[in-house]
């Protein structure tokens, strides 16, 4: 039996030590088929590292072996949240009495989902929407708006628009802060109906959704994939005006760098989810992603460089090049034996809220937060036995969720659960 120690410092875990039987542990992970060697501790004692995973591997080996330490992090929740002047909602507050799931039924255009949008703008940015500002303001009033949140450790966290700003602005515990701040505080992932058609969709969506959710784990992940397209889109204006040589290759070398570091975070977090993940597996496929399979950081960094520098041809005055921009990710019901964009429509959505969940769970190990689900017409596309599994897994999860639906019926058996029912903007808060 392995005895693992560990010293946790913010997001980085640090092995100590490892003790195994003398015949040495070797450690492996599977992924699209591939067999990626993770580490390998031998009786010399010797480690061999390949690539960043040993960290996350063992610590949830740890995790496996010691389950009930989840319990012991702190969790933070939103205690009560007022919306003013938000799309439809004048002035509503909602109390979630320490509950984990809190419930929002009501007929279509009560502003169910509008709730949950302003949740998600406690995330720092523009929402679950993405709308303009100026369209979520409430028709007829001043035209800003703003949310407010108290959080279980006490924090206050805000977010509100002006009429006539240009962006929103954030406070926390009533001191102006960066938006960017608000998700030390609360880490928040959504699904809406748009969602339900990630499988099926095309791979730009899906990269975008991925992106978002490996962003949870490394704040400069977003920023890395907007630099990365505006260096493309500089490249590209650089051979049509046929640019210096010197140019080029200081472009490339920018885009190359950034690329590998895009790659490698969308591995890791690929690997790290499949640990998690029930009934599927998710795999990230492109060709930087191949390079640094194939290799490491350093032999795939060169490697793309070189590609980059051979194909400075442009078609149609477009520049056709292989990268990142082009990777797609996909997800495989174990269960079925299918990919997920194989399944049917309800087998999809149990799918994507399957991985949810699994993310959810990686959130709460690697960080010791609270994740905040939002899932917006929660139950449709699912069974009567698809619905069962979501609201055991809803209450065994380490996440407070907030979800919608039409009927409150159908979720009369969400364990630990509060309900709001929503009428034209009006809500009720049965606790």
């Amino acid at each position: 039996m392995e005895i693992i120690y560990f010293f946790m410092l913010k997001n980085n875990f640090f092995l100590i030590g490892l003790y195994g039987q003398s015949n040495g542990l070797v450690a492996e992970w599977l992924c699209r088929g591939l067999q990626i060697l993770v580490c390998r501790f031998d009786s010399d004692p010797s480690l061999q590292i390949k690539g960043d995973f040993y960290r996350s591997f063992f610590f949830l080996l740890f995790l496996q072996k010691n389950p009930k330490i989840l319990n012991l992090w702190c969790i933070d929740m939103i205690e009560s949240i007022t919306l003013t002047n938000f799309r439809n909602h004048k002035n509503c507050r909602i109390e979630t009495g320490g509950h984990k799931n809190i419930i929002i039924t009501g007929p279509n255009g009560a502003g169910k989902t509008a709730i949950l949008e302003a949740v998600s703008m406690l995330a720092g940015d523009k929402g679950m929407r993405g709308a303009p500002m100026g369209e979520i303001a409430c028709f007829g009033a001043n035209g800003g708006f703003s949310v407010f949140a108290q959080i279980t450790d006490e924090t206050e966290v805000c977010v509100y628009f002006n009429s006539g700003d240009t962006n929103r602005h954030a406070k926390i515990d009533g001191d102006n802060a960066a938006l960017a701040d608000l998700s030390r505080h609360l880490r928040i992932v959504w699904v809406s109906p748009r969602e339900d058609r990630i499988f099926v969709d095309a791979a730009s969506d899906r990269r975008a959704f991925f992106d978002r959710l490996a962003t949870s784990f490394d704040s400069s992940h977003s920023g890395r994939v907007a630099r990365h397209a505006k260096l493309l889109q500089e490249r590209a204006g650089a051979l049509k005006n046929n640019a210096d040589s010197n140019w080029l290759n200081a472009l490339d070398e920018q885009i190359a760098s950034i690329a590998i570091a895009i790659a490698a975070a969308r591995i890791q977090y690929a690997g790290e989810i499949n640990y998690f993940m029930q009934d599927g597996a998710v795999s990230v496929d492109g060709m930087v992603e191949s390079m640094i399979l194939g290799g490491n950081n350093t032999s795939a960094e060169r490697a793309y460089l070189s590609y980059l520098k051979d194909n400075r041809m442009l078609m149609n005055d477009k520049m056709v090049i292989d990268g990142v921009n082009k990777s797609d990710f996909g997800v495989f019901n174990t269960a079925l034996n299918l990919p997920a964009n194989l399944t049917s429509t309800g087998q999809q959505k149990t799918t994507l809220l399957n991985l949810i969940l699994a993310h959810a769970k990686l959130v709460h190990t690697k960080t010791g937060a609270c994740p905040i689900i939002l899932l917006d017409e929660a139950a449709a596309h699912l069974d009567s036995a698809a619905r069962e599994h979501l609201f055991s897994e809803l209450g065994a999860s380490q996440a407070q969720v907030w979800a919608t639906g039409l009927d409150a019926n159908i979720f009369q058996n969400v364990p630990d659960a509060t309900f709001v029912s929503c009428t034209d903007g009006e809500i009720s808060n049965i606790l």
